[in-house]
């Protein structure tokens, strides 16, 4: 049965084997190929700490019963040589996870919105108060009040654009070489031009952000997805997918460069 992963960090060491070394040696870190078999077992101890772990609370949609809304969620492992040369993984999940964007034995985020006082959570009940007073307003079918509603939801749109763009400006990206991009500029050749909706908070671009900054050197990838599909999307439990285009592309074309 495989270990938990290591308490203490969010580091987690293979166990010191020849196996694993002969595993390890001459592997260069790429996109491309199939999953290399460290990626397997770094996933199989992830996957058996998210089955027995107690210390929150997701509904992923595997258990009957369970409260809150179902919400599967894409994991990442990867594979890291330390500078002291130590071989182990890094783990990471896309978006929030119960609610919060910290946890133990996962990498933190890139940038937390949910920070307590920060910009996204005013910025957020400011448009919930001009959600509140449009909902108001549509009950009265009069003239002057559909003229105020019209204004407001400019004013809503304006303000959510700006928020969006904000949260874009906090996102900054290393390579290898330890040079920083920030999100916008990862996107501004794109088809749109800018960035979509959760750009960055995916599970590739928080694994080797960390690697990178701690001077770890990236060695193979791997992302599966756990818990139920949303009916837009057709990912299924505990299988592996390659990073997603739309989000990561650009962003990891610059930090694997």
């Amino acid at each position: 049965m495989p270990n938990l992963i290591n308490e203490n960090s969010v580091f987690c060491p293979f166990e010191e084997s020849a196996e694993i070394n002969a595993l390890a040696d001459g592997l260069s870190f790429s996109l491309e190929g199939e999953l290399h078999p460290l990626c397997l077992l770094a996933a199989s101890k992830l996957q058996f700490h998210l089955a027995h772990q107690q210390e929150w609370r997701h509904n992923f949609g595997l258990l009957a019963g369970a409260e809150g809304m179902v919400i599967g969620k894409m994991f990442g492992v990867l594979i890291v040589r330390t500078k002291e040369g130590e071989l182990g993984y890094l783990a990471a999940f896309s978006g929030k996870l119960a609610g919060r964007n910290h946890h133990d034995k996962f990498v933190p985020p890139i940038f937390d919105g949910l920070e307590p006082g920060g910009f996204v959570n005013a910025g957020m009940e400011k448009l919930a108060q001009i959600n509140e007073k449009i909902s108001y307003l549509e009950l009265f079918k009069d003239e002057a009040h559909t003229k105020e509603v019209q204004l407001l939801k400019v004013l809503r749109k304006d303000h959510s654009n700006a928020l969006q763009n904000r949260i874009f400006e906090q996102y900054h990206f290393l390579n290898r070489a330890g040079e920083s991009k920030s999100l916008i500029k990862a996107f501004e050749n794109t088809a749109s031009g800018k960035p979509p909706a959760g750009a960055g908070e995916c599970a590739a671009p928080k694994l080797l952000q960390y690697a990178f900054a701690n001077g770890m050197e990236p060695l193979a990838l791997a992302e599966f997805w756990w818990g139920l599909s949303p009916k837009s999307a057709n990912w299924k439990h505990r299988h592996f997918y390659a990073p997603c285009i739309e989000k990561c592309g650009p962003i990891l074309a610059h930090m694997l460069n």
